[in-house]
């Protein structure tokens, strides 16, 4: 068991607020808190049984003045969030009385945690893995509901049961293959060729099927940058008033009025959207719309996907062509904008340029089709994706590119079982494998890539 000195930390956000929580963790925890705190009953925390809250004031040991009202709530390891003794001090929220009672803390002999340090703890304490440890910052952090579930199915275990499962294919395939390299002369059962592929084939499929399940992981997570583009005055900006039910940006029928990048974000289906509006794209002598001409180009090679809005009272224009061209490696939806006017556009020379399309019709002034839209982007997000109820979801870039790692070994292992070489070069991949699918919860990985990891996490967690 990982044990060190005791820490704490401001564990709530900072700002005024209700209340406010200090957390105290380690082996001293509860006997330095104890220091500082009056009950009302004059009971000890040190005698405390687990769990319990107890009503009193955080008073300076020096002078005796009380600094704060408050409630102290006492766990007792192991069955805490570290495994260690915790104690969380329960005060007003104000950020000066929480910094007092943080400094009395601290000033009792207690070291100020570094960011994560607690969940660090619970993962080297052996109370989570790595894969539930980041889901905890996951959780803290998502966006939507959605984002929020495929949080808090890691932090259940869903995805590290998946990886112990795959590790566990591994490691039984590993020590049989190595016996009989060990033990040529012993009674081991030699696999049977087409056993041994049909292993291998299986766990290949499994990591493959959780490899498959990460664009939509990291989509629910994430969400998307979808840009608005076009030429001036198309209704760019009328579009992006539209999917965000209110005036958030300036509408003229001068063009060029978008001369800088606006982004807002929405909740499709669950999905955080980053809707961008951006300058029309046209040649100008402008400086200032030419800075933002550039600037909604540059947005055709980064945006996720591309809201490409077109006049349906003019016709397809060059400059048009142009951007489809630019942006074919990228999903695309034609909005046909201004479809209350007289329609004049022909999609003919449009069409033969994208490999694929979506159109929807809109009339953005009058907010007509754009419910159509909302549905169209949600449905391209997902086209061809795992269905939106599975259990387990790749939401972490470093998992996906550990079981990237892992896919390719076990790849490697299949293609040298075909070849007919021996079993000693099957397990030098075997063990790759395994080592790369063990980053995942933890179970083999440095200690610098976990001080990394925990130091992307908040304070006082």
């Amino acid at each position: 068991m990982y044990k060190r000195d005791t820490i704490a930390a401001i564990s709530t956000a900072v700002g005024d607020g209700g209340i406010g929580i200090i957390r105290v963790s380690g082996s001293e925890a509860i006997e330095i808190v104890d220091l500082l705190f009056k009950g009302k009953e004059e009971n000890k925390l040190i005698n405390s049984t687990s769990y319990k809250a107890h009503y009193g004031h955080i008073v300076e040991r020096e002078s005796g003045k009380i600094i704060d009202e408050v409630i102290t709530l006492v766990m007792k390891a192991p069955k805490t969030y570290t495994t260690e003794d915790v104690v969380e001090i329960n005060c007003h929220g104000g950020i000066v009385v929480l910094q007092k009672i943080l400094n009395l803390v601290l000033k009792a002999g207690v070291r100020l945690a570094e960011p994560g340090e607690f969940t660090k703890r619970a993962f080297l304490n052996g109370r989570i893995d790595l894969a539930q440890a980041e889901a905890i910052t996951d959780l803290i952090r998502s966006k939507t509901e959605a984002g929020l579930e495929v949080a808090l199915k890691q932090l259940e275990g869903s995805l590290s049961n998946k990886i112990n499962d795959i590790r566990q294919d591994i490691v039984s395939l590993l020590a049989h293959l190595e016996a009989t390299i060990d033990f040529p002369d012993d009674e081991v059962e030699e696999f049977d060729p087409n056993q041994l592929d049909t292993r291998i084939g299986g766990i290949i499929n499994k990591v493959e099927d959780l490899i498959k399940t990460s664009n939509r992981g990291k989509i629910l997570k994430e969400g998307i940058k979808a840009a608005i583009i076009g030429k001036p005055n198309v209704g760019k900006s009328s579009l992006l008033n539209a999917l965000l039910r209110e005036k958030r940006a300036i509408v003229t029928d001068i063009p060029g009025t978008t001369r800088d990048i606006i982004e807002e974000v929405i909740n499709i289906d669950g999905i955080p959207v980053k809707i961008i509006d951006t300058a029309g794209i046209r040649e100008t002598e402008d400086v200032v719309e030419k800075v933002g001409v550039e600037k909604s180009e540059d947005l055709l090679k980064e945006a996720d996907l591309i809201l490409l809005v077109l006049d349906a009272s003019q016709a397809i224009s060059e400059e048009e062509l142009d951007i489809v061209k630019k942006a074919n490696d990228k999903d695309i939806i034609l909005v046909i904008n201004k479809v209350d006017l007289k329609e004049e556009i022909e999609l003919g020379d449009i069409e033969l340029i994208l490999d694929s399309k979506d159109i929807v019709k809109t009339a953005a002034i009058d907010n007509e089709g754009i419910d159509k839209l909302e549905d169209t982007i949600s449905s391209l997000i997902f086209r061809g994706d795992i269905s939106s109820n599975s259990d387990t979801l790749i939401s972490n870039i470093r998992h996906k590119n550990a079981l990237d790692r892992a896919y390719g070994r076990l790849l490697d292992v299949q293609k040298t079982f075909q070849m007919g070489l021996p079993n000693d070069f099957i397990t030098i991949d075997l063990r790759a494998a395994l080592e790369s699918i063990g980053e995942i919860t933890g179970d083999t990985i440095g200690e610098d890539i976990i001080d990394q990891i925990f130091a992307d996490f908040c304070l006082g967690k």
